[in-house]
């Protein structure tokens, strides 16, 4: 029992720091797919030295949803006022990833939208589950992340990329 409890531990101070240890990291080098099918090496994303952020979300996940059409309503002015650009990575497997593309079109998101359905990307930034977002400077690093969504986290996040779009730290 001992053991069992030693091996949880270690395993839960691990999953913290790794949570810790992307922060201030770039976005790693991983092949998934756009809306077509073609594939895509995430170290291509990029927003010409402005903010980014990347969203992790599923068809199935009510919750990635909300936050996205939250935010699809306020983008034109985040982009006007910020350059702000957002990159939604789709979770669905390959069962799933069919969905995408309707789901998508039918809500007329204006964001890059890509599908990571072997769960590459995902596991190489510890994303244990969505929605799931990460906030990245212009420089290419992650700056901040946040799991989970409760009505008006969009406003937190955009006072968060209004800040490193006027060149300040995030701490």
């Amino acid at each position: 029992m001992r053991s069992i409890i030693v091996v949880i531990g270690a395993l839960l101070i691990s999953s913290i720091s790794f949570g810790q240890e992307s922060k201030g990291s770039t976005i790693p080098a991983v092949e998934i797919v756009n809306m077509d099918g073609d594939k895509f090496n995430t170290s291509q994303l990029n927003n010409d030295g402005k903010p980014m952020i990347i969203n992790f979300w599923a068809t199935w996940c009510s919750p990635c949803k909300r936050e996205l059409n939250n935010i699809a309503e306020l983008y034109d002015d985040w982009i006007d006022e910020t350059g702000v650009k957002i990159v939604a990575i789709s979770i669905d497997d390959a069962r799933n990833m069919q969905k995408v593309r309707p789901y998508v079109d039918g809500q007329a998101w204006d964001y890059e939208v890509y599908i990571d359905m072997n769960a590459d990307f995902k596991r190489q930034l510890g994303v244990n589950n969505v929605p799931h977002t990460f906030l990245v400077d212009g420089n290419g690093k992650i700056v901040w992340q946040h799991n989970s969504y409760s009505e008006g986290d969009e406003y937190e996040l955009y006072e968060l990329v209004k800040k490193l779009a006027a060149g300040e730290s995030i701490k």
